[in-house]
């Protein structure tokens, strides 16, 4: 369902497994949860279970698999199997059986990709990076978006006061994890859990840098 379940794919391998299903992702990972209900639907299966799995606490609900689920069943060529989605998520490998019991059919009349309420660019005063590369994630920057999500709702701070971002690699590695802070051009290192909290009440809150894990910004020279 999220960015730390990409990373723990030999865990999600292992619950699939346990069902004799297979693993898609609903953001930041391939297989697309899209691409592999296809592949299903091409090798001729005529009935599909979805049940989506979060091992963290900042996941979208289980409401979104069914609006993308819904919204591949209704692009989806005749003939097409039957899905059904669980009303819950898979939070640990014991919960895998219960959750299976619990199912809704996909109708196609479920709610769309679209609304008006995400029609508009947000008026956030601040972009916040994550870098999710190879090394940042390796080093626990999924820990580290979690942290910020939770110290931003901490201080009463929305998308209309920062938009958390997660990206691709942003490079100083050697600092990983690294995040940075737009328009600011602020960039900070090594910023576990602890560090996130801190960058929040003083970067983002009381808008003054947090000297601490606060990485120098150098620009090549110019050419004339």
């Amino acid at each position: 369902m999220s960015v730390r379940e990409v990373v723990a794919e030999d865990e999600l391998t292992a619950i699939a497994l346990d069902a004799g299903g297979t693993v898609a992702h609903l953001q930041l990972g391939d297989p697309t949860l899209r691409d592999e209900l296809t592949r299903l639907a091409d090798a001729g299966l005529e009935e599909v279970t979805v049940v989506g799995v979060s091992l963290g606490s900042l996941a979208p609900a289980a409401s979104w698999l069914r609006r993308v689920v819904a919204h591949w069943w209704r692009e989806r060529p005749e003939p097409r199997p039957r899905v059904a989605v669980a009303t819950r998520l898979v939070q640990d490998r014991a919960d895998l059986r219960a959750v299976l019991a619990e199912t809704r059919p996909v109708h196609g009349d479920e709610a769309g990709l679209r609304s008006a309420a995400w029609e508009d660019v947000t008026r956030h005063r601040h972009q916040l990076l994550v870098c999710r590369g190879p090394r940042c994630t390796a080093l626990g920057s999924d820990a580290t978006a979690e942290a910020f999500v939770l110290a931003c709702m901490a201080h009463d701070l929305g998308d209309d006061d920062v938009l958390i971002t997660h990206t691709g690699c942003q490079l100083p590695c050697n600092h990983a994890p690294v995040v940075s802070v737009q328009p600011d051009d602020v960039w900070y290192g090594g910023v576990d859990a602890d560090a996130a909290r801190a960058i929040t009440a003083e970067h983002l809150v009381a808008g003054r840098a947090y000297a601490e894990r606060r990485l120098p910004r150098t620009r090549r020279d110019q050419a004339p």
